[in-house]
């Protein structure tokens, strides 16, 4: 990589009053102010030096500002630390950003040497590969026998901005984040033998060696920043293994006693976790987020998260920034403008589809789809009006109108889920939780979105028959024997046994071509002399996780829809729905099996099914 402070200037850098020309203070207060700007070119794209420059906490720590603790009261948010040995007290102002272009944040202190600080972080593009970063901080002393303290220190924080920033622009390539900020943390001292013991007990169950090394290492030695809330997606993707087994792994970690797992009420708007709970029967039926000033049922806001266990580690969340743009990386642009006020903006957005959000309120404004094309068609976006679905090309700049009569946030976010979020649904279709944590279940009033599952039911044929014929110890035995053969195909095929109905199954995947595999699979072991014959339905959609006899269940029309399917089909067959047939890898397995299409009537079912149905010979 080239030099990242060696860059061809090719415009003159922006004055402070340039930058507050575009960024004017905000009313925090009146009072002599001290202003410092700093300008750092980095051979970086702006879309690059963006995630190192907004993770604000941890380049704090890399600066070497000292830690800060925030609560919040009534949806607001206090900080407090100590500079220089000086305590410091204050109200955090929400942020405002638009995503890989310029943030910013103030302070209004209640107590230390300032009575408030406003601070701009703007990247420019330089060149065709760099970043030109301006560091702007303003405060206004207390007391003018404190201005001296304040130039010393803020002079020192501006070397260490100058030094550490294009140092970790060149290390960013080898080594992305987070891992370039992570700080190796420490296990308690007297808990050295129980993690000892307990890694050894992790090293001995079915999991993948190397996965357990790593769970180990990271409980042992991980940044107190990561292992307060570890997810597991976003964990496999850092580390580059396989998300199914680092799950797995986590799990069994959970059940020797090297990490937790954490029930997170999530909020819908930040993101932001509201609530945890180690107990699935202890999450809330409703949620609130005062900062978003929402208030939101639980049903859907619920994400799995892992974190050491205490015993072995301090879990509590360390701090050294709000950090706001990092933590809320699905919001692109969030930016307040006072009553009968405008703004102009010109966000940095993908092609796809994003939600409009006006903050405090539940619904959305509108929805806006960014097309490929380039294009500099300017949009408008009104406060008081509804935009519904509006359409615009990658590049358009948006004006922000706040024609009502109070101050209003404007934010602007991805509208697809976050994705590297762990679903309870994900778990509770995997049959390592439930072996593992059988006595989970949920509180009797909690329904959980599980979002989209395929379910499969399986069933004996001729069932009264072979009772009669054969007895009913007999007859129990051979039920109990396909049982285990059924549960066991299920669980190979990466699904989960959610319940048994009489001689039935039902079983849960995340993948429909795992339950299709899976369905076939058990055709085959249940071929003609077979002690039992049997039939296979298969559906997905949406469903609901309840709470029934102190067990997980699902609930919902895509569980009836495939009891239903289970009467179009005799011994041998196997039939699925459209929703599960649209899949294209079950897609291609229908065409090489010459399945047959059908549309039909089922009872229960609102209008025409369409289902695919063949024969495992």
């Amino acid at each position: 990589m080239a030099n990242p402070i060696a860059l061809t200037r090719v415009e003159p850098p922006l004055a402070i009053d340039d930058l507050l020309r575009d960024h004017p203070w905000p009313d925090v207060g009146a009072g002599r102010r001290l202003e410092w700007l700093w300008t750092i070119d980095v051979a970086l794209p702006p879309a690059e030096l963006w995630p190192l420059v907004s993770d604000v906490s941890r380049l704090n720590r890399a600066l070497g500002n000292p830690e800060m603790q925030f609560r919040e009261v009534d949806g607001v948010r206090y900080g407090s630390g100590r500079y220089n040995g000086v305590p410091h007290e204050w109200r955090e102002v929400p942020w405002e950003w638009v995503a890989n272009r310029w943030f910013t944040f103030s302070r209004i202190y209640s107590r230390g040497g300032m009575r408030a600080l406003y601070a701009i972080h703007r990247l420019e593009p330089l060149g065709a590969d760099g970043t030109r970063l301006y560091v702007y901080f303003g405060v206004i002393p207390r007391h003018a026998l404190l201005v001296p303290a304040l130039r010393w220190s803020f002079a020192a924080l501006g070397r260490a901005y100058r030094r550490q920033v294009p140092r970790l622009a060149t290390r960013l390539a080898a080594l992305p984040l987070p891992a370039l900020l992570v700080t190796p943390g420490t296990v308690r001292p007297e808990a050295t033998e129980r993690l000892r013991a307990l890694a050894a007990e992790l090293r001995s169950r079915p999991v993948p060696r190397d996965l357990a090394d790593r769970v180990i290492g990271l409980v042992e030695q991980g940044d107190d920043l990561d292992v307060c809330r570890l997810q597991v997606r976003a964990l496999a993707r850092r580390w580059s293994v396989d998300e199914g087994a680092l799950l797995v792994t986590c799990l069994h970690a959970t059940r020797v006693g090297l990490l937790e797992l954490v029930w997170d009420v999530v909020c819908p708007h930040c993101r932001g976790v509201r609530e945890s709970e180690i107990a699935l029967d202890r999450i809330p039926t409703d949620g609130a987020c005062k900062v978003c000033d929402v208030e939101f049922g639980t049903s859907e806001a619920v994400e799995v998260s892992f974190r050491a266990h205490p015993s072995l580690r301090e879990i509590t969340p360390r701090t050294y920034c709000s950090a706001e743009p990092a933590t809320k990386a699905h919001v692109l642009v969030q930016r307040a403008v006072t009553a009968g006020a405008t703004a102009a903006i010109d966000p940095v957005l993908t092609p796809g589809r994003y939600r409009l959000r006006l903050q405090g309120e539940r619904a959305p404004a509108g929805y806006l789809e960014i097309a490929a094309a380039d294009g500099a068609a300017p949009l408008t976006w009104r406060a008081a009006t509804s935009l519904d679905e509006v359409a615009a090309p990658a590049g358009a700049p948006l004006t922000l109108v706040n024609d009502r009569a109070a101050p209003t946030t404007f934010v602007i976010e991805a509208a697809a889920p976050a994705d590297l979020a762990l679903r309870p649904g994900r778990l509770f279709s995997l049959q390592e939780f439930r072996d593992l944590f059988s006595e989970a279940f949920l509180g009797t009033d909690v329904q959980l979105a599980v979002g989209e599952q395929t379910l499969l039911f399986t069933d004996i044929v001729g069932s009264t028959a072979m009772y009669a014929q054969r007895g009913d110890p007999a007859a129990f035995v051979t039920v109990r024997d396909h049982f285990r053969v059924v549960f066991g195909l299920i669980a190979e095929h990466r699904g989960a046994v959610v319940k048994t109905i009489g001689d039935s199954a039902m079983g849960a995947f995340t993948d429909p071509a795992d339950a299709v595999r899976c369905a076939e699979a058990i055709q085959r072991h249940f071929a003609p002399g077979a002690p039992v014959r049997l039939r296979v339905a298969i559906n997905t959609g949406a469903c609901i996780a309840v709470r029934l006899n102190a067990k997980l269940d699902y609930f919902g029309n895509a569980v009836n829809l495939a009891a239903r399917l289970q009467g179009l089909v005799e011994a041998g067959q196997i039939v699925v729905a459209a929703s599960t047939a649209a899949t294209p890898a079950v897609a291609a397995i229908l065409a090489a099996r010459g399945a047959e299409q059908m549309a039909v009537e089922l009872r229960g079912i609102a209008g025409q099914v369409t289902a695919h149905r063949w024969t495992i010979p």
